[in-house]
């Protein structure tokens, strides 16, 4: 077999793995970025002062933030478990070095903090969660889509063939869900009054971006023979093209229906998918062609999967975007959020219940068909992964609490509160801003470049593949490989982002 053909057989014919497996997975993020808030505010306690050094805040971003996940999907993958227990511990041992050595002036019995913090007024703007969740999201594309191609990557994390549950088809999902709770129809205010078709041409002009990067996709890949799975989405197909149209259909969707009933909308397009799926040979044709034995002739044939799946992928962004109308409810206080989340285990509960009785009466998860089951199993665990992230934050804001002044990049900035007799304009203090040139954030780095990231580490990925034999690659090497080619798309952010440029031309 050439080198193309082996590399394709290493990420073919695979089954995924459980769902408690990735829910430990999902855990991971949430705790790393709790670890590296309450380093900083421990910092700040001893040192009365944030981190001030950009090289120290790179490097701790980098080694609290980025650098576990690359250990938990690699090295550490046989004990995925008790990673986030012993982070969990981690963090516990921190909080209460800080709850110990607070000031004395500020030791207040533990149920006049509590009775505070849930009458602490946020900033009710900023929902550092849904930044986070997209910034973790692409980093931990970035991660799986090099790590992969080593052997170090277990295979059932990888993407399932046709039925199951991988680590990289949730993420498939989750980029979607990400993209969804910040488009137009979500920050459009609800009080302006705008053409119902206006956002529907906005998308027409900002996907072309997308498009223009599936052609080069398209062009490069045959042109230099990389290696490919064609079963994922097609022989011609790729992913930025099923983010360009998806968006545009949602669009389309939802200038013609009404936004607040987007969650009806996506119930109706995975229903009546999934009746056409199970009633028709519409499934038959996606999984083995229109002669049945895989043909690959015309261009729906040829693509059958990254067309067809569209429908699936359309209900999961239809759904993010109620999530994300919902998210953006005026909640003032903690009190609201610790309401959210209760509202958010609810929905992951109700979604975990839709999906056993889905794949109990009709199929497994399949990313190859994007049908109910994936749907509901997406949409679960991207509601599981958003309520950790806010949870993390409440955390942050109550250990901030405890001491006075102390700051944390990316987390809620508490404001004083409507009847405190300060003008409505001196209400927002947001957290860290008073440091934004002494403190960089590398989760604000990658956020005002996304695309540019995943642009970014995709040709990267391709030059790895290029120019190394990552099947035969020992572990200390792969280690190496992935943590420099992580280090350094994370640089390229921090120093756009110390510099102020946003590489945004559309």
């Amino acid at each position: 077999m050439s080198q193309k053909q082996l590399k394709e057989a290493f990420v073919s014919n695979l089954n995924g793995t459980s769902l408690l497996e990735i829910s430990a997975g999902l855990s991971l993020p949430p705790l790393c970025l709790l670890c590296r808030g309450l380093l900083l505010i421990l910092y700040y306690l001893h040192h009365g002062k944030p981190v001030s050094s950009r090289q120290y805040s790179l490097l701790l971003d980098f080694l609290v933030l980025v650098s576990p996940l690359l250990f938990s999907c690699t090295v550490l993958s046989p004990v995925i478990f008790f990673i986030p227990v012993i982070l969990a511990a981690f963090c516990a041992g921190i909080f209460s070095k800080i709850y110990s050595q607070r000031k004395r002036e500020a030791r207040v019995p533990f149920g006049q903090i509590v009775k505070e913090f849930q009458k602490t007024c946020l900033e009710p703007e900023c929902i550092p969660a849904i930044t986070v969740f997209r910034v973790y999201v692409n980093v931990l594309t970035s991660i799986s889509i090099l790590a992969v191609d080593f052997p170090q990557y277990p295979r059932r994390y990888a993407k399932a063939e046709t039925y199951g549950t991988g680590a990289m088809d949730l993420g498939v999902g989750a980029f979607i869900f990400g993209n969804a709770l910040v488009c137009p129809e979500v920050r459009q205010k609800s009080h302006t009054t705008q053409p119902r078709f206006s956002s529907l041409a906005r998308q027409v002009f900002s996907v072309w971006p997308l498009i223009s990067l599936g052609v080069g996709r398209l062009l490069s890949v045959k042109s230099i023979e990389y290696h490919e799975h064609t079963s994922e989405y097609g022989v011609h197909w790729n992913f930025f093209f099923t983010l360009a149209l998806v968006r545009l259909a949602a669009s389309l969707l939802l200038a013609i229906f009404p936004k607040r009933k987007a969650w009806l909308v996506a119930l109706a397009v995975a229903v009546l998918y999934q009746l056409l799926l199970s009633t028709t040979s519409l499934k038959s044709f996606i999984l083995h062609g229109s002669d049945g034995r895989g043909s690959r002739l015309g261009f729906l044939d040829a693509n059958r999967e990254g067309l067809l799946s569209l429908f699936g992928y359309l209900a999961i962004y239809l759904a993010s975007v109620q999530v994300g109308l919902w998210l953006l409810q005026r909640r003032s206080s903690v009190r609201g959020w610790l309401e959210a989340l209760g509202g958010l285990a609810l929905a992951v509960l109700v979604l975990s219940l839709l999906l056993q009785l889905c794949q109990a009466r009709t199929e497994p998860v399949s990313r190859r068909l994007a049908n109910l089951p994936f749907c509901a199993w997406v949409l679960a665990h991207c509601l599981l992964l958003l309520g950790f992230f806010v949870l993390t934050d409440l955390t942050l804001v109550f250990t901030k609490l405890l001491v006075k002044g102390s700051s944390v990049p990316c987390c809620w900035g508490v404001v004083q509160p409507p009847d405190s007799g300060k003008k409505r304009g001196m209400e927002a203090v947001p957290v860290g801003r008073q440091d934004k040139l002494s403190q960089l954030c590398l989760i604000s780095a990658i956020n005002k470049n996304q695309l540019l990231f995943f642009l970014l580490a995709n040709v990267m990925t391709g030059a790895v593949n290029i120019l190394i034999d990552t099947i035969h690659s020992k572990a200390a090497f792969t280690l190496c490989i992935l943590h420099l080619y992580m280090f350094f798309n994370c640089l390229i952010m921090y120093i756009l982002h110390a510099r102020n440029i946003v590489l945004k031309f559309w």
